[in-house]
């Protein structure tokens, strides 16, 4: 029996960890702080996890999704006590909307403390309760074996539920009382205590957990209403989906004569070969004809993915009265109006294949092809007046820059699309192309706050990557140039510069110019160049389609952050918005009368 002298708090932290690492954690993002110093340290130590430390922690936060996005592994976040716990709630609600594995780490002041006036002490118990998908304190520790199991069970439960179970960030609460000071020592144990901190549990997460299925009576149930419904629609909307799906799906719309509605951050518009003439990308423009609309009304829409990004096909959705399916691993609900069965538990790629399965049971063949053609039809239609008016289009007109960086992307290249227009303008403008790159964006909730962060987080993986922000979000973000320069992160930036919230002029409250300004679009008038070369990155101001050609290439064969600043006129892209649409209105209503 040999005794050794130790600080119960880094016996504690080491030990949860440890099972973290052992769970499958291999990212961690720091945010300096006292309290939490025996996570820190604990982390630090663990060579199996690669940390970043990150000065804000609202930033940290975001970072951390967006490593989970590239990797889809969970990523641990690390803050001290108080309000900067409070920071990390913005990315744990993005993360929570969709479902991208975080473990919120928050250490914590001890039960007396509370409620006492001490420094930097809140009610930090299931802070996040409304977007979180478990919560446990951990409890303040104790150096028994009981305790140390329990502690590692939390981690390992932690970890299993956030990747899987029931995909999503969670929290656990570390309370630590003083000393947190490494040299100090609290107590004297048994060295064979210590073997239990290095220990693995037995019943590791990392085996495979088996998907949540519905019986095939179910989907046989839908298969038989595909081979009975001529007019059918495959809607694919946001989301993060692997091969297996893309593959699929491309042949269940094959069998099933149904045009594939792919939204421009579905991936399914991307690596897309002449046999895909199914795919259609166009819809946002075309359906804008009530003529069109009243003569092709779908009796069946399978929707995967979460909610469309297009609010005219949600409205042309919404009106058909179509049966409505919505299928996707968890069961969650991406239809505003509620006009829709109740969602389908299962794996997309698990539905196509079982659908296909029992349509070939079934020796289906669709013999009319007049529905989908007439979506091509429309689709090719509205595909030639953007080659005519948007590619065409001067610089420096919004409308353009998606199709004027999908041109210039590398197949192995990342995408990150912030929110307001540039995630509009990719669902409306981006065409179909044979390039295979990914495209990430925060539609969770949707917010404008840590886009670069996130993007940030994805660009760890080292593949070339762009982000295409707009002015207001990047403002609200720039601490995040902070951990750019810090973690030697290569990233270019798009900033179309409008100089404030131009998506307000195409609400309803643009009609009412005196409060427009003031409350709504706020110009900002900020020297962006100014601001980006203070913290020490590459800046560019860009003059024309060729000068961003050209700047865009160069940059993304850097190992730096470089920003490419578009300066653009909010109203006449606006101008550029609707008279394309109003092209392709006419058009198609002379095509469809």
């Amino acid at each position: 029996m040999t005794n050794i002298k130790v600080n119960r708090n880094f016996v504690w932290a080491e030990a949860f960890v440890k099972q973290l690492c052992n769970s499958g954690v291999r990212y961690v993002c720091i945010s300096p702080g006292s309290r939490s110093a025996p996570l820190t340290i604990a982390f630090a130590n663990e060579k199996r996890i690669k940390c970043f430390t990150i000065i804000d922690e609202r930033s940290s936060a975001f970072f951390a999704l967006g490593i989970a996005k590239a990797t889809n592994t969970p990523v641990a976040v690390v803050t001290t006590s108080g309000t900067a716990t409070a920071e990390l709630y913005p990315a744990i609600i993005e993360a929570y909307q969709s479902r991208v594995p975080l473990i919120i780490c928050t250490a914590d002041r001890p039960p007396e403390l509370l409620n006492s006036g001490a420094n930097q002490t809140i009610n930090q118990r299931n802070l996040y309760r409304n977007h979180i998908r478990w919560y446990k304190n951990a409890g303040l520790p104790e150096l028994t074996e009981k305790k140390l199991t329990r502690l590692k069970q939390i981690a390992n439960k932690a970890v299993e539920i956030s990747l899987k179970k029931d995909r999503g960030p969670v929290h656990i609460n570390l309370p630590f009382r003083k000393p947190l000071e490494p040299g100090s020592f609290t107590d004297e144990v048994d060295t064979s205590l210590l073997e239990i901190v290095e220990e693995p549990l037995t019943h590791s997460i990392e085996k495979e957990i088996k998907l949540r299925k519905r019986t095939e009576k179910n989907i046989e149930r839908i298969a038989e209403q595909i081979s009975n419904f001529s007019n059918g629609l495959i809607v694919v909307c946001p989301d993060k989906y692997d091969p297996e799906f893309r593959k699929t799906v491309k042949t269940l719309a094959k069998i099933s004569g149904y045009p594939v509605l792919a939204d421009g951050a579905s991936h399914l518009r991307f690596k897309v070969n002449k046999a895909d003439r199914f795919i259609i990308s166009n819809y946002d423009s075309f359906l804008r004809s009530k003529v069109f609309c009243e003569r092709n009304k779908p009796e069946i829409i399978l929707q995967f993915g979460r909610t469309v990004t297009s609010t005219v096909l949600e409205e042309y959705l919404e009106n058909s009265g179509a049966v409505r399916y919505l299928i996707n691993e968890y069961g969650d609900w991406f239809v505003p109006s509620k006009k829709a069965k109740l969602p389908l538990r299962l794996d997309p790629a698990l539905f196509c294949e079982t659908a296909i399965q029992k349509l070939s049971e079934f020796k289906f063949k669709r013999k009319s092809k007049k529905w989908l053609q007439s979506f091509k039809r429309a689709d090719d239609i509205s595909e030639k007046l953007k080659q005519s008016v948007i590619s065409t289009a001067t610089f420096p007109d919004e409308t353009r820059i998606v199709t004027e960086i999908i041109s210039a992307l590398p197949s192995n290249a990342q995408l990150f699309v912030g929110n307001s227009l540039p995630v509009r303008d990719l669902d409306y403008f981006a065409g179909k192309t044979v390039k295979d790159f990914k495209v990430y964006f925060n539609r969770g909730a949707s917010g404008i706050d840590g886009v670069t962060s996130t993007t940030l987080g994805t660009a760890i993986i080292k593949k070339p990557t762009c982000l295409l922000t707009g002015d207001v979000s990047f403002i609200h973000d720039l601490n995040a140039l902070i951990a750019a320069k810090h973690h030697k992160i290569p990233l270019t930036i798009i900033l179309i510069n409008n100089n404030g919230g131009a998506i307000f002029n195409m609400l309803p409250v643009a009609r009412y110019k005196k409060l427009l300004n003031a409350y709504f679009t706020t110009p900002h008038n900020l020297d962006i160049a100014s601001i980006v070369k203070s913290f020490g990155h590459s800046y560019f101001n860009i003059k024309s389609w060729n000068d961003l050609q050209n700047k865009f290439n160069s940059s993304l064969n850097t190992r730096t952050l470089t920003v490419l600043e578009i300066k653009t006129d909010a109203n006449a892209s606006l101008k550029t918005r609707r008279d394309f649409w109003n092209a392709v209105t006419k058009s198609i209503d002379e095509e469809f009368s």
